[in-house]
């Protein structure tokens, strides 16, 4: 089966020193209007709450009106200006549907971005000269191998902290879903092994690395404190340690992208848990392990790889006792500390592996009941 979806393609970019000004304007040109548009819409809120009826019928100023005001943002692509508002408008209804918190005013000293739409043919890229043509901007050369003949939808180019400049492309792609298999997967979520499946494998991203860059991370945070404030070596420490950061980042990034990919594609259905990230980050002395999993990164990955190829995760209830119970009887085993790895159970004197006898409960378990079928049975 072929389904159409959204993909991004992301390029390092390679600006000349032209080009390096006009985007510098661009993502302040775009930064000064998402922060107007939210502090005009916070001071029109503070104004109007009490007459409802008036708040709901303001119309607030738009772009145009700003490039009025403003000239130098007529410098720049209009369409980026425009998706600025149209960004800002569907912050506030993620807001207020409660899926996202309220919109933050944007600084200069994160992350900078803009985004553009391809319109009229504004957008072209070179894939033998590897270059890509963005609006008001001559040829940009990038740095990738792959290739795509399908219709590009946007491109938000982008500047990290460690001053490099990216590009990801939005296209919308045709994919074949994967044939659909017979098997379900249970996987638990740990710090001393990353996964555990109910096949009893295990999968950890490389720890000894990890370890050497957040010591890294550690060291350079040192020199970054011993800097005089607004001084160049300041600057280039705050570089320094934002590389760190990306090198870590992009550790893990590998690691759950190639572990994603091979249990979607091998599995039909992935059951695992559903954390409480938040009230584990409570517990210090294990807080340290379970933000430098980045559980979350992974789970976000599988979903959208499932949805893609036509693939199922589901989610055990938050309170199913996972670990406590024996996945061959049934018995639940209350005395179970964090410290036990591996337990005898009282009633059939199976031996279990923690994280093992885990994973095979999260595969037996029924999703939307507080049901399991023992011994290794899947219901209907």
């Amino acid at each position: 089966m072929i389904k159409i979806i959204k993909k991004a393609y992301k390029v390092r970019l390679y600006p000349n020193a032209k080009q390096r000004e006009f985007l510098a304007k661009s993502f302040g040109c775009n930064r000064l209007l998402h922060n107007l548009m939210l502090n005009e819409r916070i001071s029109t809120y503070a104004s109007l709450k009490d007459d409802k009826e008036a708040l709901y019928n303001h119309k607030y100023i738009t772009e145009k009106s700003y490039k009025e005001k403003y000239e130098f943002m007529k410098e720049i692509d209009s369409v980026s200006l425009q998706q600025t508002r149209i960004n800002l408008d569907q912050a506030y209804k993620n807001f207020f549907k409660k899926t996202h918190k309220f919109p933050k005013f944007k600084s200069k000293h994160n992350k900078q971005s803009y985004r553009t739409v391809f319109v009229n043919s504004n957008i072209k890229v070179d894939f033998d000269n590897r270059k890509i043509k963005l609006p008001k901007l001559s040829w940009i050369h990038y740095r990738d191998n792959r290739a795509f003949d399908s219709k590009v939808c946007s491109v938000t180019i982008s500047k990290t902290r460690s001053n490099k400049y990216y590009a990801s492309i939005l296209v919308s792609e045709e994919i074949q879903q994967y044939e659909k298999l017979n098997n379900t997967i249970g996987i638990d979520l740990g710090i001393k092994d990353f996964v555990v499946t109910s096949s009893n494998d295990k999968f950890n991203f490389n720890k000894s690395q990890a370890k050497k860059l957040q010591k890294k991370i550690n060291k350079n945070n040192q020199k970054l404190s011993r800097k005089q404030k607004k001084s160049n070596n300041r600057i280039k420490a705050k570089v320094q340690l934002a590389r760190s950061y990306e090198k870590l980042r992009n550790l893990k990034n590998d690691f759950f992208h190639k572990l994603s990919s091979k249990l979607i594609n091998e599995n039909q259905v992935i059951n695992l848990e559903d954390l409480d990230i938040k009230g584990m980050l409570k517990n210090h002395s294990l807080a340290y392990s379970i933000a430098l999993s980045s559980w979350n990164m992974f789970v976000e990955m599988l979903k959208y790889k499932a949805e893609w190829y036509g693939r199922t995760v589901n989610f055990v209830d938050r309170f199913f006792p996972s670990s406590k119970l024996c996945s061959s009887c049934g018995y639940k085993n209350n005395d179970l500390t964090l410290d036990d790895r591996h337990w005898i159970c009282p009633q059939c004197q199976v031996k279990h592996d923690r994280d093992y006898n885990a994973a095979l409960n999260i595969r037996n378990y029924t999703v939307g009941t507080t049901e399991i079928n023992a011994y290794g049975v899947m219901s209907s």
